[in-house]
């Protein structure tokens, strides 16, 4: 099996004052979180969102270990909905010392390029820095942080960027070439 060169980039607002908006979609979307703890849901979003973009390490999750990372304490998923549909989501995750990483993030393939992106994520991450009011004992968030790939869609550096994200970190390394999984064969068009 080959390998390729992957650059993961890290990015993070230090402030909620670096968060800059983003203009609402046209059109009757909005964000949701999903409060019950739901596997299929969670798995549903992860495939039919990575899918064309080799989004493959939790694909042979089992479904307990699904429900046990989706009921730890702090862990949301915030789900955008468009015309009641799901559209992409944003997965939130407190770590140490007020720290909260948007784990994933995207949007499926069919809704992107409609100004649902930047909306997602600018509410996603002002999610994170509000995390703290409804988990009670959590630390405030001091820190919000990502990661995005060469693997990822050709938008996504310009997005986070836009909403006030500054890289702090970039890496190379080499990694086993795979295919786009999908969530099912013939998912996407060639």
């Amino acid at each position: 099996m080959s390998s390729v060169p992957v650059t993961t980039w890290s990015l993070e607002q230090t402030s909620p004052a670096d968060l800059l908006p983003a203009g609402a979609p046209d059109g009757d979307v909005r964000i949701v979180r999903a409060e019950v703890p739901s596997p299929e849901l969670s798995r549903f979003l992860y495939a039919s969102v990575g899918g064309d973009i080799r989004w493959t390490d939790r694909l042979g999750w089992t479904y307990a270990r699904w429900q046990e990372h989706l009921e730890r304490p702090g862990v949301e998923t915030w789900v955008a909905y468009d015309r009641g549909t799901p559209a992409g989501y944003a997965e939130l995750e407190p770590q140490d010392d007020g720290v909260v990483e948007i784990v994933y993030f995207g949007l499926i393939p069919a809704f992107r390029g409609r100004r649902i992106g930047g909306h997602l994520l600018a509410y996603g991450a002002a999610r994170a820095w509000d995390l703290a009011e409804r988990w009670p004992g959590r630390a405030p968030t001091k820190r919000v942080w990502l990661h995005t790939c060469s693997k990822d869609g050709e938008h996504a550096m310009d997005n986070y960027q836009r909403r006030g994200f500054k890289l702090f970190d970039t890496k190379v390394e080499l990694e086993p070439e795979a295919a786009t999984p999908g969530p099912w064969p013939g998912a996407y068009p060639a």
